[in-house]
């Protein structure tokens, strides 16, 4: 096995283990202020696996993708994803919430994290499980 195949496996195992706890956070059906803010905390930090473990099995693949953006467009158009769209707007929400916290907005994200979101991630994990 070689190392480029080997990261795509040690990233995803990694992605694997942030899925696990936004799904373990996620259990709480009405969250307090604090706890909602460590939903979109595991919610960042799972998507920011998400798009390294497809960019590094892309890799593999034998495309390079640099950034975020062309490697959900690349995931998109190797039918690794089925909605690019809502990648995109994971993306933009994410990059936005980086910069800025609003109690209201929060609680819009975690509704879109809860709704959206989380089902495409675990989408992402059944089709990486299939490649191991």
């Amino acid at each position: 096995m070689n190392q480029n195949n080997n990261r795509w496996k040690q990233r995803f195992s990694e992605f694997q283990k942030a899925l696990k706890s936004l799904e373990k956070a996620l259990m709480v059906k009405d969250p307090d202020e604090i706890y909602r803010a460590g939903i979109i905390q595991y919610f960042e930090m799972t998507f920011e696996l998400a798009w390294k473990s497809l960019k590094d099995y892309l890799f593999e693949q034998g495309f390079d993708p640099k950034t975020p953006r062309q490697t959900i467009q690349q995931a998109f158009r190797s039918e690794i994803i089925e909605d690019g769209h809502v990648w995109i707007d994971a993306l933009e929400m994410r990059n936005m919430i980086a910069h800025t916290y609003d109690e209201n907005h929060a609680k819009d994200v975690e509704k879109l994290i809860r709704n959206n979101y989380f089902s495409f991630l675990k989408a992402l994990e059944a089709y990486f499980l299939k490649k191991l």
